[in-house]
Order: structure tokens, then sequence, then C-alpha cells
């Protein structure tokens, strides 16, 4: 009954008839290639959001910027390449250095909650989080006007929205994901809590 009960995604934990706190021998080692598992989910889905972040980034400042906005879905959606050295909306363009700073404070955060992690949702999340932050941290880095001072590409342009890029989208649904899974009670050592 115990064990139908255990939500999917939360570590095997001892029935209380094994002893209260006590761990059954080799249960580490049993985590420990789950453990390793989720951080390659992680990962991989970081890789992969930064890798779609810079290869488009790269085609959009080759191949748009100077030239005049792509219509994709009449007035509602185009894709128009402008540098933005603030945050969504254009905000805080003085701020350059500070948001490199806290893209990188993110980073770390997530590179410590990683040894920690055996929940798989919570590593697609972090895995969004960490790509989006690595994506814009590398304009900050490398753009010009010059190092922690870079302007961000942002080229998605919906009608009466902030334009953004696929950095912003992915650090957006990791955000997303990770209200869903703390409203849900899902940690992301793969316990749950009753809020």
């Amino acid at each position: 009954m115990a064990e139908a009960e255990r939500i999917i995604g939360t570590p095997d934990i001892p029935d209380a008839a094994e002893g209260a706190g006590a761990r059954t021998p080799g249960a580490g080692a049993a985590e420990a290639p789950r453990r390793r598992r989720r951080m390659a989910v992680l990962f991989a889905v970081a890789a992969l959001a930064y890798v779609l972040d810079l290869v488009s980034k790269l085609v959009v400042v080759a191949k748009l910027e100077h030239h005049a906005p792509i219509r994709i879905v009449g007035d509602w959606l185009r894709l128009e390449a402008i540098r933005n050295a603030g945050a969504a909306f254009g905000f805080g363009q003085a701020f350059t250095v500070i948001f490199t700073l806290i893209a990188a404070a993110v980073i770390v955060v997530i590179a410590r909650l990683a040894r920690k992690l055996y929940s798989l949702p919570w590593a697609i999340a972090l895995g969004l989080l960490l790509g989006g932050a690595l994506g814009n941290l590398t304009d900050r880095l490398f753009r010009s006007p010059g190092v922690f001072e870079g302007a961000v590409v942002d080229f998605i342009a919906p009608k009466g929205f902030a334009v953004f890029n696929l950095a912003d989208s992915a650090i957006v649904c990791g955000g997303i994901l990770i209200v869903l899974l703390s409203f849900r009670g899902l940690d992301p050592d793969g316990t749950v809590h009753k809020g």
C-alpha cells in the first residue's frame, strides 16, 4: 500500500518497520546512479536550450540585423533583431552589470541544487533555467559594447509585447514549471510535502 502511494520521482524511503531514520544497506549506492541520471537530464536540457539560443542569435545577427523585420503572422508576429542592454521590456539598461551578476548567481545556485536532485520534473525545469541563463550571460560577456556590458540579441516580436529570444523563453518556461512543482509540493530532492 505504501509503495502504491509513493509519488513517482520520489526517492525510496525505508518503511518504519525497518527503523526510524535507518537506511537499508546499499541505499546510498542505489540512489547515486539515479541522482546522476537526473543531473544528466538537467545538463542535457540546459545544453539543448543553450545551443538553440546561441545558433538562433548567430543566424539573426548574420541575416536579420540591419534589415527590415520579417513578418511571420501578419502584424501579430514578426522577427526583428534588436540589442537589449537591459532586462525585459528594455527596463534597467543602466544596470547591465547587475543583470550579468544575477545571471551568474542563478547558474551557481542551480549547480549547487543539482547535487541534491532526484526529481525528473525539477531536472527539466532547472535545465531550462540554466540553459536560458547561460544564453543571455554569453551575450552579456561577449557582445558589444564590452565584457559584462554586452547587449542581448532579441528577435521574437509579438504585437504589443516585449521582443525576446529563445533564452528568455527557456527561463520563463523553467520558472513556470518550478512554480507548478512548488504548488504540488514536489521538492528538488524528490520528496513531497503537504502545504
